[in-house]
């Protein structure tokens, strides 16, 4: 299965979401690594990339790994977007995401995120800018509506197509749910009807399944995955296998989880620093542990250690126990 947006042709219809404070350069590429069509950049305010903040231009970093590699950018005036655009990809964006989905209060406050679907004709001078402005392929991202009577994205879905958008992506909630409820997967084949753009699917996405019911139900021609990747950057690479050959992968064993984890953790200590690095890696170790025994005792201990190295040494004797069930494991099956 694959998926062309404008020139761009992904190899698997899967993409990685964009997360504020989660899909970082070294998040990004954990996820890759193992297998996705797409990956797509944190939230970044596009006053932020002008003034060309240092914390915002790491955040717009992109690795030649990664490729293709989308930028998402949050914004209400149509000059600044068009020009943040223009500086993002002069940095390396292949593909440029309009954010008018983020539902926080604070995004929303701004006029940016989900409140643009309450101004069509902002959001399409928004839309029509930034498609000018670039040479790249522009993609939008937007919930179903504002709230259940306002659910006006089939309308927004098509004046962002007249103005040159490549492709939308439907998150399956209004913004005032935020994420409570269930995603209404059935108003994504509304938005698909309505525009001949590749529409993508997204939320509730949590397992192979969950994602061919998605496009089964919604008619999308993608799916876009994230809360479900915390702690599980493999199941990106599980849903496109499982779409591609129906082949459930199951998780990886207890060894390759380890070297995943400190694979990643190596990685956001060249990113950020060591000090900070640890700090940004807490959340990260805390998904990945989740579930395994003992695993809030551990991520507490983890949340008190400053020490990069001392951090590493506690993963690697946290998973040392469920690593040698796994030998012992094979082992007996062998001599079986």
């Amino acid at each position: 299965m694959a998926l062309q947006i404008g020139h761009i042709r992904l190899d698997s219809p899967v993409i990685l979401a964009p997360m504020s404070g989660v899909t970082d350069l070294p998040f990004r590429r954990a996820v890759r690594r193992l297998g996705v069509g797409l990956v797509v950049s944190e939230m970044i305010a596009s006053k932020a990339v002008i003034r060309e903040a240092r914390k915002t231009l790491r955040m717009a970093q992109s690795a030649p790994e990664e490729g293709p590699m989308a930028v998402q950018l949050a914004g209400c005036e149509p000059e600044v977007m068009a020009e943040a655009a223009r500086i993002c990809v002069a940095r390396g964006a292949q593909i440029v995401d309009i954010n008018m989905g983020c539902p926080v209060k604070k995004v929303v406050n701004g006029d940016a995120g989900s409140a643009l679907m309450r101004d069509e004709n902002l959001a399409g001078r928004i839309i029509d800018a930034v498609v000018k402005a670039v040479p790249v392929p522009v993609t939008l991202k937007m919930r179903t509506g504002w709230d259940d009577k306002n659910r006006n994205a089939p309308r927004l879905a098509k004046i962002a197509e007249d103005c040159g958008i490549q492709a939308v992506t439907v998150h399956g909630r209004t913004r005032c749910q935020f994420y409570s409820g269930r995603a209404d997967r059935t108003f994504i084949r509304v938005v698909k009807d309505a525009v001949r753009v590749p529409v993508i699917g997204n939320g509730d996405v949590d397992s192979p399944e969950d994602a061919r019911a998605l496009l089964e139900v919604s008619g999308a021609d993608g799916v876009m995955v994230g809360r479900g990747t915390y702690g599980r950057p493999w199941l990106p690479n599980q849903i496109q296998r499982f779409l591609a050959t129906g082949e459930r992968l199951p998780e990886p064993p207890p060894a390759s989880q380890l070297a995943i984890l400190l694979e990643h953790f190596e990685d956001i200590l060249r990113h950020y620093g060591r000090e900070p690095g640890v700090r940004l890696a807490r959340k990260h170790i805390a998904w990945y542990s989740r579930g395994l025994p003992k695993s809030a005792e551990f991520r507490a201990e983890i949340n008190r250690i400053p020490d990069a190295d001392a951090v590493r040494d506690r993963i690697v004797s946290f998973y040392a126990p469920h690593v040698a069930g796994q030998l012992a494991g094979q082992l007996e099956r062998a001599a079986a």
